[in-house]
């Protein structure tokens, strides 16, 4: 019998406070990152069992005979999985799944099934991200209404949060290099198993987490991340093009987007590209700001950070991200093939997000369960507005050794109404993400798009 696990609060989190007040942690605090704490805020040691280890720094170098290009080779291709969780047994780990998680064994009882690994704790970053995280502790705010952070950069601003808010923008800047091209795109196959992939180019170009990024030049400047993506499969839509910036400080000035119509031939400012607009050719399968988990600005919402957990989550999927996996491999009826994914056991930062009366949203309540060693979000549970399970997102992560960084190689949107998924991220039969581009500031402005879509 799985021993019940309850939420591990954290002494930092002010009675789960969700107020939007930043309190910057003292010397003695921040001291503990990198000694008693990951350098990112994780708990170093291992669990009460062993069954998730201690943090020794994670991956830190590519393997032998590894190139900048390459898929990335699985570390641990000869562990075999410790069992595997199914519709039959899954109520018997009811502590280390969240409700999405649960829902997709009852929704499809036949085929959906966990296998779960060995826990490895490959999360890592370089060394000027965990010096920039251990300044970040000290001196890091939230400004008006947790719209956007101040003196920050490079590293998690928050690496020991007090609310529900400062970790969901630890999520928001994680480190994961700071510029990136990816070509592959994304798929929502029918219930019968029937998809067309939508392929994108993408560059995502992440000023807060450049070497020599200093929190007075990004306030004076205003943006956070700057994303570029056109459309380059199937012909019907292939040139539609969309430019966002991010901005810091979301009070003084919001997100800024555009977009490009090949039938307009037209660059249009797009206000509406956030919050639950429907995502670039999603088929209605999950939200603008489902993009990465979550992105955006939070404020429709009440953030409260409810402690950690114990927790079963997609980690080192590098069988799932191989370019030995084929599109076909690994789409099939009602959700991928499980046999390409990988399950640990893993802590788990837990957030849940609540609408404000005076917004609307298609959900109603989000809850997020974050990565303590990545402050990547690994799954999401999203319910509607009758407080019913909607929507069940998944990241399946690797460790991307060049950079390094653990980060979602796909990730998966479970719409449990029409029993369909979306899959986005899909690049088995393309390019890997090439992380050495160094893009300027004159590729991402409307001009820059526009030109992009009529090539």
């Amino acid at each position: 019998m799985i021993r019940k696990l309850a939420l591990v609060t954290s002494a930092l989190a002010i009675a789960f406070s969700s107020s939007m007040v930043s309190a910057k942690v003292s010397e003695a605090e921040a001291a503990k990152l990198g000694d008693t704490l990951t350098p990112l805020g994780g708990d170093k040691s291992a669990n009460a069992d062993g069954s998730i280890p201690a943090w020794t720094g994670g991956i830190t170098a590519p393997p032998a005979g590894f190139k900048t290009g390459d898929f990335h080779p699985d570390p641990f291709a000869d562990d075999k999985p410790l069992f595997t969780i199914t519709s039959k047994n899954y109520k018997e780990y009811d502590a280390y799944l969240s409700e999405g998680q649960k829902k997709l064994f009852e929704t499809y009882p036949d085929t959906y099934k966990m296998p779960v690994y060995q826990t490895r704790r490959t999360a890592s970053n370089p060394e000027f991200v965990y010096e920039a995280t251990k300044r970040n502790a000290t001196r890091a705010e939230l400004v008006e209404g947790g719209n956007g952070i101040k003196n920050a950069a490079i590293g998690v601003p928050f690496p020991i949060p007090q609310n529900g808010v400062e970790a969901i923008w630890n999520h928001i800047l994680r480190y994961r290099g700071d510029a990136i091209a990816r070509n592959g795109g994304q798929a929502s196959p029918t219930a019968s198993g029937d998809y067309n992939v939508i392929g994108f180019d993408e560059v995502l170009y992440v000023k807060y987490s450049e070497k020599d990024a200093t929190p007075e030049a990004l306030l004076e400047e205003n943006i956070l991340m700057k994303f570029k993506q056109k459309i380059t499969s199937p012909a019907r839509l292939a040139g539609t093009a969309l430019l966002v910036h991010e901005t810091m400080d979301q009070v003084r000035e919001p997100r800024q987007a555009w977009t490009y119509n090949t039938g307009q031939r037209r660059v249009r400012r797009a206000p509406n590209i956030a919050y639950d607009a429907p995502g670039t050719a999603s088929d209605g399968l999950r939200t603008t700001d489902d993009f990465d988990m979550f992105n955006g600005a939070p404020d429709r919402y009440t953030w409260e950070l409810k402690g950690k957990k114990e927790m079963y989550v997609a980690y080192n999927n590098y069988k799932l991200h191989s370019d030995n996996a084929k599109y076909e491999d690994i789409l099939k009826p009602g959700h991928i093939n499980p046999d390409l994914t990988r399950f640990e056991k893993h802590r788990v930062w837990v957030v849940e997000a609540n609408l404000k009366p005076e917004f609307r949203h298609v959900y109603q309540k989000r809850v997020f369960f974050i990565d303590e060693d990545s402050w990547q979000v690994q799954v999401a549970d999203m319910y509607d507005n009758r407080g019913e399970l909607y929507r069940v997102a998944v990241a399946h992560g690797i460790n991307y050794y060049e950079v390094p960084t653990h980060w979602s190689t796909l990730d998966v949107y479970h719409d449990l109404n029409s029993r369909r998924y979306l899959a986005l991220g899909l690049d088995n039969e393309d390019k890997v993400y090439d992380f050495t581009i160094k893009p300027e500031d004159n590729e991402f402005t409307p001009q820059a798009l526009r030109r992009e879509g009529i090539r």
